[in-house]
């Protein structure tokens, strides 16, 4: 869902919708993520929405991200990089092609801003 005007959202009651996947990117477990997009830019660039993620282990290429945790706990290893624990109230960001590892330990509920090349 796009939205056009101000608004607010209680992110921890937000419904999400399931985004499966790729099965090559789960290496324990058996992760789910849902989201959901609540604001996109004209040219589609910037991108602010609500990501979770169950238990288990998943890698990733991330984009230019900046995210709050609202919920859960995870560790997340960079590729030639830090190990970063995240939990409630943590601020994180993620570099564009950074190769990233998560180990989530509790589901992971966090407030997102993509911004694509």
């Amino acid at each position: 869902m796009t939205q056009s005007t101000t608004f607010a959202v209680h992110i921890p009651d937000a419904d999400l919708e399931p985004e499966p996947l790729d099965p090559s990117q789960i290496l324990d477990g058996a992760p789910e993520v849902s989201g959901k997009v609540l604001w996109q830019s004209e040219d589609g660039r910037r991108i602010r929405g609500i990501w979770q993620i169950t238990p288990g282990v998943v890698t990733d290429t991330e984009a230019d991200e900046l995210f709050v945790v609202i919920e859960g706990r995870a560790t997340i290893e960079v590729d030639s990089g830090p190990a970063l624990t995240v939990g409630p109230g943590d601020l994180c960001v993620l570099r564009e092609g950074d190769r990233t590892t998560w180990t989530v330990h509790e589901t992971l509920r966090k407030a997102y801003e993509i911004t694509l090349p």
